[in-house]
């Protein structure tokens, strides 16, 4: 399974203006968010069809459905923490004469 292609519109402003290093960390932690909510998902649906004692046509469809929806609303908000633990935002220096 591999993350579908980012629409740079959506990435936030601070990212968009990033170093490559940082928008592939970004874009990485945002893989891994949606792997994580899938499995999450997943298992929610297992825990669903364990509970209702059947299973139906569209039980399988569920995951992707949930995390598509959850990453196309936003996501958890991982992703950024994942991408300031793998590439960390290194503001920039200040030129001679900026205030302290």
């Amino acid at each position: 399974m591999s993350l579908a292609p980012i629409d740079q519109s959506l990435l936030p402003a601070d990212i968009r203006t990033a170093a490559p290093a940082r928008k592939d960390a970004y874009e990485a932690g945002l893989g891994f968010e949606r792997l994580l909510v899938q499995q999450l998902s997943q298992s929610l649906t297992d825990s669903a069809r364990d509970a209702m004692g059947g299973d139906s046509p569209y039980a399988s469809l569920l995951p992707d459905a949930l995390a598509d929806g959850i990453m196309g609303g936003g996501g958890l908000g991982l992703a950024r923490q994942l991408a300031d633990a793998i590439q960390p935002d290194v503001p920039a220096t200040p030129g001679p004469g900026a205030a302290a």
